[in-house]
């Protein structure tokens, strides 16, 4: 009799801007019979200022995932080798970290996240609307980044440096799995 062969659910985490939607992207077409489920595609229920849940301890738990999780266990009844999570928290929450079977960190250094973000989310703004988020980042929004680094960073199966080509951070990762 066949062993039912156990569905991988890869977790990619970063800080904002370090890459994790185009290499959930990019592995996704590239794992044979894999789907993806993409984090920011919810809008989940969590603490209103993220710098208050951080000066409180930064509870990942804090975030409802429910939606976020029943999709995720749909995708787990269907016959699938892979299935690529773009989710930051990595194991750091109860309602997912049971399902997660393998957790990378891509550690993009915070110069290189913050220009991506800045081109991403900023492309057609005013200077005057760069500006105040720029200086949001120096006085809150680095923290944000920080915090990731502390808690989600040392707890990944693995850690690939978010510098190199998205090329090659997909074909380590599918190395790894």
């Amino acid at each position: 009799m066949e062993e039912m062969k156990k569905t991988i659910v890869i977790a990619i985490a970063s800080i904002s801007g370090g890459g994790k939607t185009t290499i959930v992207e990019k592995l996704n077409a590239e794992l044979p019979n894999s789907e993806a489920l993409y984090f920011d595609e919810y809008d989940l229920e969590g603490p209103e200022s993220v710098i208050d849940w951080m000066n409180r301890g930064s509870n990942y738990n804090e975030w409802n995932l429910t939606p976020f999780v029943k999709d995720l266990e749909k995708l787990l009844t269907k016959s699938l080798d892979y299935i690529v999570l773009d989710f930051p928290f990595s194991y750091h929450h109860v309602q997912t970290h049971s399902f997660i079977s393998f957790s990378v960190f891509i550690d993009t250094p915070l110069d290189i996240a913050l220009a991506r973000r800045t081109i991403r989310d900023f492309q057609y703004s005013s200077t005057e609307n760069i500006v105040e988020a720029m200086k949001h980042y120096n006085s809150d929004g680095r923290q944000a980044y920080l915090e990731m680094l502390h808690t989600i960073k040392p707890s990944a199966d693995f850690i690939v440096d978010g510098s190199q080509s998205v090329t090659r951070i997909v074909s380590l990762i599918s190395e790894k799995v």
